[in-house]
């Protein structure tokens, strides 16, 4: 059964300034909860504006949230917690970079922020729930366990980025919009209704830290130039590049190899090299993984033992696909798929699911290739 909640509720509700955590934060309320408004400042520099649909934790989002807490009628207050953000998000996205790794910030922000620093500062404050605007859903199954499903509407699921929580985080999280099946332009229409001004203002989408949504300059300015070589599969070189860091596995265009494939077909990045700066690129088929290793592995409950069977996801908007996988020693899960998947890379996070539930997440260390032994 979904989780109702048989009393009130001390709820802090992450506010982002968007329509979804104002919709949430609303909801609480009318479920009878007593509830608190609360703006993460993130951004080091706070005062920078909104492009459009990208960035976020700036003066603008403060003063929507701000003004969405008055319409509601609850408390408003702006916690500081742009240094941790800064350590715990933005420093691990470069380094995850600088080491030949593709990360996903998400994950790792609501890892360590919305339910580490955040629900760990609620709960020394005496809340009893941190509610957000995130499309999942908690069900409490009669024995007491509580367990992470995805949305009722799987076109605006989200529990690929909550795999990360643990069986304590989920006991205090609360997602109001996960079990509602509506569209996005529902949810506008519900806030406008309810007198918010956020009801028309754009999602935020992209790296949200990266406002001008070139990840490729922001990297270059906290690691510098780094030229070094293009090769494809024999090391013979192609071309030249700027730095490794601007490549990801799978990536097609911007390359600039200066000469076209024997086959004339198109190369595609396999391999980032930090150790040697280079990047090596390849036909499509060379894509093709048949399994991986993953680490650090984190169970939404109880870890599984054995083998199992599960459907994977791979990337926050990605399809599943089926697989076998197995716990080792605590501290690895193997994957083997049952069909050769691509565009895979270590630093993303690989989520488990049985049936809508969610099994677990765990970053990809290493992968297996149908033409290759291991890459």
């Amino acid at each position: 059964m979904t989780e109702t909640s048989p009393r009130p509720l001390r709820v802090l509700a992450a506010m982002s300034g968007g329509v979804d955590s104002a919709v949430a934060a609303a909801r609480a309320v009318e479920a009878g909860h007593d509830v608190t408004g609360v703006h993460l400042a993130l951004s080091a520099n706070p005062q920078s504006f909104r492009t459009g649909a990208r960035g976020c934790c700036t003066i603008e989002d403060s003063r929507d949230a701000r003004r969405a807490a008055d319409v509601i009628g609850i408390p408003f207050y702006v916690w500081d917690l742009a240094d941790r953000f800064r350590q715990d998000v933005v420093d691990d996205f470069v380094a995850e970079y600088e080491a030949g790794r593709t990360p996903n910030p998400c994950l790792r922000c609501n890892e360590k922020i919305k339910f580490a620093a955040l629900l760990d500062k609620a709960l020394a404050l005496g809340f009893d729930a941190v509610c957000t605007g995130h499309y999942a859903t908690v069900v409490l199954r009669e024995d007491g366990v509580r367990e992470l499903h995805r949305a009722s509407d799987m076109a605006k699921d989200q529990s690929y980025v909550l795999g990360v929580l643990d069986e304590r985080q989920l006991a205090h999280a609360m997602f109001p919009l996960g079990d509602t099946l509506t569209t996005k332009d529902e949810i506008r229409a519900e806030a406008e209704r309810r007198g918010l001004a956020v009801a028309k203002k754009p999602d935020s989408h992209d790296i949200c830290f990266i406002a001008d949504g070139d990840t490729q300059g922001f990297l270059a300015d906290r690691l510098g130039r780094a030229e070094g070589d293009i090769v494809d599969e024999s090391g013979t070189r192609l071309g030249g590049h700027e730095g490794a860091y601007g490549f990801t596995i799978g990536q097609r265009k911007g390359l600039r190899i200066g000469h076209p494939a024997p086959d004339g077909k198109p190369r595609y990045v396999l391999d980032i090299s930090p150790v040697d700066n280079t990047v090596t690129v390849g036909p499509v088929e060379a894509l093709d993984v048949t399994g991986l290793t993953a680490i650090k592995p984190r169970w939404c409950g109880t870890a599984p033992e054995g083998p199992g069977r599960y459907t994977a996801q791979l990337r926050a908007h990605g399809g599943e696909c089926a697989v076998s996988a197995e716990p080792v020693g605590g501290a690895e899960l193997r994957v083997t798929f049952d069909e050769p998947v691509r565009g895979v890379a270590p630093g993303q996070a690989i989520v488990l699911y049985d049936g809508t539930r969610v099994v677990g997440s765990a970053t990809i260390s290493a992968t297996v290739r149908r033409t290759t032994e291991a890459a």
